[in-house]
């Protein structure tokens, strides 16, 4: 994400610097300097802070309390609270209701006698997540019967936990919302998302849904972002049910894996929108100019995935200059701009790469 957002930011005329505790991390491969230190450490913090105009995170995993310590100091747009609703699922759930969006069922669990004594009223299928970290399925264990619940120990001993009803959803959907300091709020279409192992594996764009599912998508994400008063971009990931229902699922304070597409097939990608949010800069509407279909490179797909470049002269290849490859890790992704997308998932699976 830092990568994409520091090319972007490039191409408006800004100077880039990151802080990452990895040397030759992708964003720093990009930028104009970076500074090698923890995602906490103050004084790495206030000395990025010194040498920069305004600060943005661009993931979940900065402490709360460091980076509002130096609020006062340097502009950071997105604020402190954004990312202390959004790195608690707890928090961000008392947010949604609060904005009377639709969430699924949920009970707070700090030990297995909790879960016995909701269970009845939460049911089966439900899953069990940390209300803290996780992502692509990590930090979550699935239930479908009672002998599934003393697998539900490990997460426990990390703390408190979110026990979650499960949604017969018809689709995994998002979109992301964009916002500025002077009241523009901007909508990007509304995309389909499948998953694989819990990671994400293709975005359709646009979702193949009803009209009034996209309106009240939309609807929320203009919510959302003026109660959070947005800067920048953030992503909504939601569940759409068999009868048209929307669950909110997650929030993400920042550009997200879904939005990827948007580099070619829109009209503004996800990436300027942010720089151009954090930076108050005017914000158009946002147009698909093409249908497209967006697919993850992950570590074992990265070998046949640069075989098939001199075969697929239409397909853009996103490589992220990770220094490894590993098994699950998103290495980059592939974006392809068709007008039948039925089509091109035939050609994508054609290609065996991700079989």
């Amino acid at each position: 994400m830092g990568r994409m957002l520091t090319f972007s930011a490039k191409s408006m005329g800004f100077r880039v610097g990151v802080l990452d505790p990895t040397s030759d991390c992708p964003a720093a491969q990009v930028a104009d300097w970076h500074i090698v230190a923890s995602f906490d450490d103050r004084k790495a913090l206030v000395k990025l802070a010194e040498k920069a105009d305004v600060l943005t995170y661009e993931f979940e995993n900065v402490d709360v309390d460091t980076l509002h310590s130096i609020e006062e100091e340097i502009p950071v747009p997105q604020g402190s609270d954004l990312l202390a609703i959004t790195q608690d699922r707890l928090m961000e759930k008392a947010f949604l209701e609060s904005n009377n969006i639709n969430i699924a069922p949920y009970e707070t669990i700090v030990n297995i006698t909790d879960i016995e004594e909701v269970i009845d009223g939460i049911g089966f299928p439900c899953v069990l997540k940390t209300t803290r970290g996780g992502y692509d399925g990590k930090g979550q264990h699935v239930m479908r019967s009672v002998a599934d619940i003393q697998g539900c120990i490990p997460l426990l001993k990390t703390g408190t936990c979110v026990l979650e009803a499960w949604i017969p959803f018809e689709k995994e959907i998002s979109l992301m919302v964009a916002a500025n300091g002077l009241g523009d709020i901007r909508t990007f279409p509304v995309v389909e998302n499948i998953h694989r192992q819990n990671i994400l594996h293709e975005t359709l764009a646009p979702a193949k849904v009803s009209e009034e599912v996209i309106e009240e998508a939309e609807r929320i994400g203009r919510v959302t972002a003026k109660s959070l008063n947005l800067r920048g971009v953030l992503g909504i990931e939601m569940f759409l049910d068999t009868a048209g229902g929307i669950y909110v699922n997650e929030l993400a304070p920042r550009p997200h894996n879904s939005g990827h597409y948007s580099i070619e097939a829109c009209n503004m990608s996800q990436f300027e929108a942010h720089i151009r949010g954090i930076c108050n800069w005017p914000l158009s509407e946002v147009k698909l100019l093409s249908p497209a279909v967006m697919v993850n490179i992950l570590g074992e797909h990265l070998i046949d995935s640069m075989v098939q470049i001199p075969e697929k002269p239409n397909w853009h290849f996103h490589y992220y200059g990770k220094a490894e490859a590993k098994f699950g890790r998103k290495m980059g992704h592939v974006t392809v701009l068709t007008e039948n997308i039925e089509d091109e998932l035939k050609e994508i699976e054609a290609s065996k790469i991700w079989d």
